[in-house]
């Protein structure tokens, strides 16, 4: 062979040969770096996991490269990078299916919180529109805890015997000063004109301490404020229910709704002592629709 033809023939088997090496040595730092950026991954999924919950790889650099003491490898390089690529796929795969696990659980939570609030506003919104409270099931014939009761007809029909009150509102006139006062105060109340509602209630519970509207009045003053958008005044109505009138009829409903005020006034740890005190001391006398709204309102305020 010629001389320039041998030369020519060496730099090319040096150029052949060459451009496989660079690219096989290429392909480790690939390979170690997909590592990295898994391992990156990991930590990112499993947040102070400390290693625990890691998917480890199943070949690692320093395996595949270990010798077998007789100068020959343990397995060529080729398959050693194919044997971690291939553990690099089965943690992607792992990952992914926790992943996919993961955002399936929260799509459930999500559901089932979405179906208990809307059947939550539901009862409300029923009791709300009785003008009941919580001691009243949200469907049936049981008269909302705040109504005033019965008095030898509808309401509606007092005719000439009402008179027109604040903002249209009638005055009812029906021979019992004690229970028109209160029943014109509920209607304030029922019309949202809470500034007239809690000046007439408030005036029954002064009129008339010792008798039984007493502690209605003063609970539905209570409630006057918490709609009126004043939960400290509400706080403090319906703790003076309580501590005043302890056997009233709405003594336990005055509990539960100071509960109510002390969540307005971010003070959860302390709604949850009043509800302990609430099924504490009315637990027996207390109705299965306030036991369930007890156990809602615990859950809201994440009582222990």
């Amino acid at each position: 062979m010629r001389p320039f033809l041998v030369a020519a023939v060496a730099v090319l088997g040096i150029a052949g040969s060459a451009v496989p090496a660079f690219a096989q040595s290429d392909i480790p730092g690939r390979v170690d770096r997909l590592e990295r950026e898994m391992n990156a991954v990991q930590r990112k999924v499993f947040p102070g996991g400390a290693g625990q919950n890691y998917i480890q790889p199943q070949i690692t650099p320093s395996q595949a490269q270990q010798d077998t003491g007789y100068g020959t490898p343990a397995s060529s390089p080729l398959t050693d990078l194919s044997s971690r690529v291939t553990s690099l796929e089965q943690q992607m795969s792992s990952m992914t299916n926790t992943v996919e696990e993961t955002q399936h659980r929260l799509w459930v939570l999500e559901d089932q919180f979405n179906s208990y609030k809307q059947v939550t506003d539901q009862r409300l919104a029923a009791l709300e529109g009785k003008g009941g409270g919580i001691g009243a099931p949200a469907s049936g014939g049981a008269t909302p805890i705040d109504s005033p009761p019965p008095l030898g007809g509808p309401v509606a029909d007092a005719g000439s015997d009402a008179s027109a009150g604040t903002g249209g509102v009638e005055k009812p006139s029906t021979g019992d000063p004690e229970e028109d006062a209160y029943i014109y105060g509920y209607r304030l109340w029922a019309a949202k004109q809470y500034p007239a509602a809690e000046a007439q209630l408030k005036s029954v519970v002064e009129k008339y301490p010792n008798t039984r509207r007493a502690s209605y009045a003063q609970n539905l003053l209570g409630r006057s404020y918490l709609d009126d958008g004043k939960p400290s005044l509400a706080s403090i109505a319906f703790y003076d229910n309580y501590k005043k009138m302890p056997d009233g009829e709405r003594a336990p409903d005055s509990l539960y709704y100071l509960g109510q005020a002390l969540m307005k006034l971010n003070k959860p740890a302390d709604a949850c002592k009043v509800y302990d005190e609430l099924s504490d001391v009315y637990g027996d006398k207390i109705s299965t629709g306030m036991k369930a709204d007890i156990t809602a309102a615990r859950r809201t305020a994440q009582c222990k």
